[in-house]
């Protein structure tokens, strides 16, 4: 194998940026002649290159998983647990270092960062505890002295293409269940926040994992992304992202009629009515609007309160909106907030805002881009005065803005919930038994939060409906997401 020595210590970011390379077949390897620049977002600062990796690394790289997969498949699954369980351990062992690029790659705050390292090392030992549960079915017969079995098998070779609002956990959420399951698999990170993935490399390859089971690819979406979406050597395609790059693998994977599992973006309602507990209610939203600044797809991205409580929640709203620390997360400590991924992303919450307030809405705080220097930060935004025709309660913004609709009954809420092009989360908040399993039949998403933060669970099930994904992520079904069906018949 041929190692070097690629991972950051805890000052390398102040020294030369180091230049990545691409893992593939169990060795580091160049990407082509291009590089891409990766940088804080809090200040600008280059924290290092990672090739910008053409067609010909991403066929070196499917090869090589498709070489290695029926030797992976053909072990017992609990052998291949031990493997992830290796894997886990390394994580552990670089916490805090693992911690800190996140922070400074992304821009996420440290405390998060923290959990995002600990839930993917935990995520990692959850999915290898599946190596002795994953099971077929024994089906009944119409034939005499006939025994039908369905068993579960892997799909073959795994896509994995990666956001950067949590880059480092959904190299678990996709690698894991996908190789206790039998599969081999080829990694692209987002080009924005790759240097965790680079590092996480470097780990993996300082375990016994066999050559060809795990590879990381970088590179710009339109070059080695598309590669890997309309590779014919891919079996399944898993990619989390925009709907406008979601809806480009689909027709990139069906060219070979690939399969493909997409999470994308959201629109999360939040629905207060009357007899809540309003000081949760405001806190869990908070919290559900400025975790990793607004940038996750269940974040809670509209409210619909009930009227008669409309301005005593948007009075505790706005005390913890305006108490909002945010800046450096990598110089400052106890954070609410850090900065924008990049530029695109702040224009666009400023846009967002923009647009909202020439269709009447009001901007009751924030509403600007910060002052903090060379920063990509938006201020905390609340917004009062939508109503469902305003693009603010129609269009994803991820960002810290929150726009609040007054409602007059919970059928009006459900409704307005329900009329979007998205449906992966939503939350009520109620001292109603019946009001809030009212609400879980009725609303149109794949998951409801009640009286308390959007935050799934590992052994639950993450599925939109709608323009907010096909297939899902995490559990039972997450992981036999990453398996095919064959049936037996035995005729005695």
């Amino acid at each position: 194998m041929n190692m070097i020595n690629l991972r950051p210590r805890a000052d390398a970011f102040s020294s030369a940026p180091t230049n990545y390379r691409n893992y593939v077949d169990g060795a580091f390897v160049d990407g082509g002649t291009e590089w891409i620049d990766v940088s804080n977002p809090a200040t600008g600062t280059l924290l290092g290159r990672i090739p910008d990796s053409d067609a010909s690394v991403v066929d070196a790289a499917v090869a090589a998983a498709r070489r290695a997969q029926p030797a992976w498949e053909k072990l017992p699954a609990i052998e291949r647990a031990n493997y992830l369980r290796k894997i886990s351990a390394k994580i552990r062992e670089h916490r805090l270092e693992l911690a800190d690029i996140i922070i400074r790659e992304q821009g996420k705050v440290r405390g998060l960062a923290q959990v995002e390292v600990d839930f993917t090392a935990d995520y990692i030992d959850y999915m290898a505890e599946w190596a002795r549960r994953i099971e077929g079915e024994v089906l009944t017969s119409d034939r005499p002295n006939e025994t039908m079995l369905l068993l579960r098998k892997p799909v073959g070779v795994v896509a994995g293409i990666l956001p950067w609002n949590f880059p480092f956990f959904l190299i678990a959420r996709k690698m894991a269940p996908a190789l206790v399951t039998g599969n081999t698999i080829v990694i692209k990170p987002s080009e924005e926040t790759p240097i965790n993935a680079y590092v996480f490399a470097e780990l993996l390859a300082e375990t016994d994992l066999p050559a060809g089971v795990f590879n990381l690819v970088g590179g710009h979406g339109r070059v080695s992304g598309e590669a890997l979406a309309s590779h014919p050597g891919i079996d399944l395609i898993t990619f989390t992202g925009s709907v406008a790059t979601g809806s480009h693998i689909m027709q990139l994977a069906g060219k070979n009629l690939t399969k493909v599992n997409l999470e994308l973006g959201g629109k999360a309602p939040a629905i207060v009515l009357a007899d809540a507990d309003l000081d949760l209610a405001a806190k869990a939203i908070f919290d559900s609007r400025v975790i990793n600044t607004g940038q996750v797809c269940n974040c809670a991205e509209r409210v619909y309160v009930e009227r008669s409580v409309h301005d005593a929640l948007v009075a505790k709203l706005k005390v913890h909106f305006e108490a909002t620390r945010y800046g450096d997360p990598s110089v400052e400590a106890d954070l609410h907030m850090g900065p924008l991924v990049n530029k695109a992303g702040l224009d666009k919450v400023a846009h967002a805002v923009e647009t909202a307030r020439s269709q009447g809405a009001t901007v009751l705080l924030g509403g600007k881009i910060a002052d903090k220097g060379q920063g990509l930060h938006y201020e905390p935004t609340i917004i009062t005065g939508a109503t469902a025709e305003m693009d603010i309660m129609k269009r994803e913004t991820f960002g810290p803005v929150l726009p609040i609709q007054a409602v007059d009954s919970l059928d009006e809420a459900i409704a307005l919930a329900n009329d979007s092009d998205y449906g992966l989360t939503s939350s009520i908040y109620t001292s109603n038994l019946n009001a809030a399993m009212r609400a879980s039949r009725e609303l149109k998403f794949g998951e409801t939060y009640i009286n308390r933060e959007n935050f799934e669970a590992m052994q639950g099930f993450h599925a939109g409906r709608r323009k907010s994904g096909i297939g899902g992520a995490d559990g039972k079904h997450g992981l036999y997401e990453f398996t095919v069906t064959h049936a037996v018949y035995i005729q005695s």
